[in-house]
């Protein structure tokens, strides 16, 4: 199979990149320029496509079987404004599905976001496919957007298309200010770590498994044209914030400690983002 991801040099598209090479996959990676590296070593380099995804030609598509869209503007904070983050989480998006369409591509695998849900999370236990989309921020919101313009598209053009929506994804090339990273600095330095009360419920899946899920909706044989298919990705055990970080910390046998309490929530922060999975 061909495939043709955008995002493979980002913290999830680095590992799907390896996940598929070692399937025995093509894989066609969009990049923005040569310097762009995947956030991991690859045990060999797919093959890249140097443009911006305003650049990407209908031609540029020929042969690919599959499309993984994985790039995503803003996705850590502080996050960008509304308008830049609807322009290349949605539109810029929709303009290449397009054009893959019109090339012929038949099938899409796109990566949405538990923070789609926003403080519908907070309402239930597991969180189902179909709960409203409230979310509270910028980059949730165009995420939340582009699942809409997604799905839409894909009914109109009659395509195959599997939204993911990834929940509290963690592991090796993950941006250095998120929480596991900074936990395991923290640790090995063998210094303090100031965090807020941890009392916030997660799903914390490892971004193997996330890859994994990944490259088995591009083989999937269950999906049909126009008829859009969304998941959730998680592993449905749920932790707060503090008992993962516990359990790491016990873990990396850490010398310092870690302070609940030092630092306040967020703005608007949900605290409660379970899925219900399988």
């Amino acid at each position: 199979m061909r495939i043709f991801v955008t995002g493979g040099t980002g913290f999830v598209g680095s590992h799907f990149l390896q996940c598929a090479l070692d399937a025995g996959h093509e894989v066609l990676a969009l990049r923005r320029s040569s310097r762009s590296r995947p956030r991991i070593p690859l045990s060999r380099e797919p093959d890249w496509l140097d443009k911006s995804m305003p650049e990407i030609e209908e031609s540029d598509l020929v042969g690919c079987e599959v499309l993984v869209h994985l790039a995503a503007h803003s996705a850590n904070v502080p996050y960008d404004t509304l308008e830049n983050c609807l322009v290349w989480n949605v539109i810029e998006p929709v303009k290449l599905f397009e054009k893959a369409i019109a090339g012929g591509l038949p099938r899409f695998v796109v990566a949405g976001s538990c923070f789609e849900y926003g403080t519908a999370g907070e309402r239930y236990q597991s969180i189902p496919v179909d709960a409203p989309l409230e979310p509270t921020q910028t980059y949730p919101a165009s995420k939340a957007a582009a699942s809409i313009a997604f799905r839409q598209l894909a009914i109109d053009k009659n395509v195959e298309l599997i939204m993911l929506r990834i929940f509290q994804v963690f592991g090796e090339g993950e941006a250095e200010r998120r929480f596991w990273p900074s936990l395991r600095r923290a640790a090995l330095a063998r210094e303090d770590f100031p965090m807020t009360q941890g009392e916030q419920v997660r799903d914390f899946i490892p971004v193997e498994q996330v890859a994994a899920r990944f490259l088995e909706a591009c083989e999937r044989s269950d999906l049909r044209p126009g008829e859009p298919v969304i998941e959730n990705i998680g592993t449905g055990q749920p932790q707060t914030l503090r008992e993962f970080a516990e359990t790491w910390w016990q873990q990396w046998q850490a010398i310092g400690s870690l302070k609940p309490g030092a630092i306040p929530y967020r703005p608007n922060e949900v605290m409660r983002y379970v899925p219900k999975v399988g």
